[in-house]
């Protein structure tokens, strides 16, 4: 995870469940479109997007796009 490349994407995808996670997690996946386990999204890779990604990373599997 390199924080200071600020060009290209992300793919997020959710492999875990969210029952049992704190309501400011669940919330953080839903704002980037996860909500089922298997979902994913694409999202610009920025600091906002690297903010969520850090929140739920025990949630998550990330792939960086060029």
């Amino acid at each position: 995870m390199n924080l200071g490349k600020n060009n290209g994407s992300v793919e997020i995808k959710l492999i875990k469940s969210l029952i049992g996670a704190k309501k400011d997690q669940i919330a953080t996946a839903e704002s980037l479109g996860l909500r089922k386990i298997g979902n994913s999204t694409t999202q610009p890779d920025n600091p906002q997007t690297r903010g969520k990604i850090k929140k739920i990373s025990h949630l998550i599997e990330v792939t960086e796009n060029a």
